[in-house]
């Protein structure tokens, strides 16, 4: 088939032969994905992204081409039509080059269609958000697919639906690309996540708040840092919702988020650790109260120029997908689990090693199996090797899965404001120092959120009638220390 003279220019050929590679391992790499039902993060980049812009880049190349040699021809006076704009379907040459141009174009928007609609997936894709850019995301990724929400795609939270928020996300993703090629990233990744989508846009897509749960039961399991390992149970009616679903919001945690109240604070700083203003408004009263923190209240010029946050679903459930457990944590889930064997003194031994940070992912592993083997070998000869292995395996796992040395991620940065334990999270606001100008507390009463229903070591149980709750009793003899301090200042760092 021949062609316009113009077309045969070196810029025109080079044109053709890279669209037309990038063409062919298109469609090489889809039929790999199709044959083969697997595929890789990097092999969609390329697929639907890369090899597609390679492409358009080609054939831009051919009629730059042509131009040029249209007007070299004009200067030189070479052999080639000067007439580019005249069009004469009577010279067989130029039939060609219109059925070459509209066949062609018929098939690159086709591809393009096609390419649009796989690329506009693949970049709202789990594996395009955790793998790609797999050092940066390593933390949140792994996090993630050991979630409750490891089945709701990145994008469900992040994102959300609708062509306003995707083009936000998309361009705030402009930055993150450059700063990922360029070295330049925050080690860890901040948060709470600037310019979030409002909780109503997200959480309640799938989480009706007037279809919340009445309370539910939750049962822990911790084992205490002594030579037995002593297992210590606990079970508590976690206080959600109303006793009756009739009433719903009227009472219990979830009574933060009732259509019918407003809750405001103005925090410290970003990191919404510490909230010394709160403000409680009933929209169907107009009822106010202000409460300030008596022993940090800020200033009145700050709360002048501060814009009150309204509180949410995200500023109790911060780490909805990405929560990273601590070492007493995930060292008590794997002791419950079987995956950490109860050998003599596991518990104690595994936070002495565990409670100085670790440069690398690498250098933990060789620490925890270096020093569990020469303690027991040293102690406790008769622990077998195969069990002995064992417990190295299950706390190098709790470890790979809640530590990220090289992300500098960790429990330490990422605090979970579910509960009251390890982190201040309720105590921010429900922690007794909290005043009305009338002196009113916000309650830090412990049956407020939650009743024990029972508690106590394995031959030492105690019950609850049902009708009240017991009186929390501490695991380890403090005396009444822990009514009279937070609960964090003991357990956010307590290793032995």
């Amino acid at each position: 088939m021949k062609l316009p003279h113009s077309y045969y220019n070196p810029l025109s050929l080079v044109g053709t032969i890279i669209s037309g590679l990038a063409l062919l391992l298109i469609i090489l790499s889809i039929l790999l994905s199709f044959m083969f039902d697997e595929g890789s993060s990097y092999l969609g980049l390329f697929s639907f992204i890369l090899l597609p812009a390679i492409m358009v880049v080609g054939l831009i190349l051919i009629p730059i081409g042509m131009m040029r040699a249209v007007r070299k021809a004009k200067k030189t006076n070479e052999p080639v039509s000067t007439k580019w704009m005249v069009i004469d379907f009577n010279n067989p040459r130029y039939r060609n080059a219109a059925s070459v141009f509209v066949i062609g174009t018929v098939i690159f928007l086709l591809l393009t269609a096609v390419g649009s609609y796989e690329a506009y997936h693949y970049t709202e894709s789990v594996e395009f958000c955790g793998l790609v850019c797999h050092r940066v995301m390593k933390p949140e990724y792994i996090t993630y697919m050991n979630s409750s929400h490891a089945r709701v795609a990145c994008v469900e939270c992040h994102v959300g639906q609708g062509a306003n928020w995707y083009v936000k996300s998309k361009l705030s993703g402009l930055y993150q690309v450059y700063a990922v090629l360029a070295d330049n990233y925050p080690r860890p990744i901040p948060t709470p996540v600037r310019n979030l989508r409002p909780a109503k846009e997200t959480c309640e897509e799938c989480h009706w708040p007037e279809k919340f749960y009445t309370p539910r039961m939750q049962f822990e399991r911790h084992y205490l840092s002594d030579s037995l390992n002593t297992q210590w149970d606990i079970q508590l009616l976690i206080k959600t919702n109303s006793q009756h679903s009739a009433t719903n919001l009227a009472e219990g945690i979830h009574w933060h988020i009732n259509p019918d109240v407003r809750i405001e604070y103005i925090a410290e700083d970003e990191s919404r650790e510490v909230l010394p203003w709160v403000r409680s408004i009933n929209l169907a009263t107009g009822d106010t109260i202000v409460y300030e923190d008596s022993w940090v209240p800020l200033d009145s010029a700050v709360i002048a120029n501060s814009t009150p946050r309204v509180m949410d679903c995200m500023d109790c459930h911060n780490r909805p997908s990405h929560n990273y457990m601590l070492p007493q944590q995930f060292v008590d889930a794997g002791m419950a689990s079987g995956t950490i064997p109860l050998l003599p003194e596991i518990k104690r031994i595994s936070m002495e090693i565990l409670k100085d940070p670790y440069p690398t992912s690498d250098s933990a592993f060789v620490v925890i199996k270096s020093q569990l083997q020469s303690f027991y070998a040293a102690n406790y000869p008769e622990v077998s090797p195969e069990e002995l292995d064992k417990a190295v395996e299950g706390i190098s796992d709790g470890y790979l899965r809640n530590i990220f040395p090289e992300m500098q991620a960790s429990w330490d940065v990422y605090s979970d404001h579910i509960g009251h334990i390890e982190y201040n999270g309720c105590f921010r606001c429900h922690n007794d120092t909290h005043l009305s100008i009338n002196s009113e507390k916000i309650t830090r009463d412990c049956d407020a959120c939650h009743s024990i229903l029972m508690q106590g070591t394995p031959d030492n149980v105690q019950y609850s009638t049902g009708k009240e709750s017991l009186p929390f009793k501490h695991p380890v003899d403090i005396d009444e220390v822990w009514k009279e301090s937070l609960c964090t200042d003991c357990h956010r760092y307590l290793y032995l």
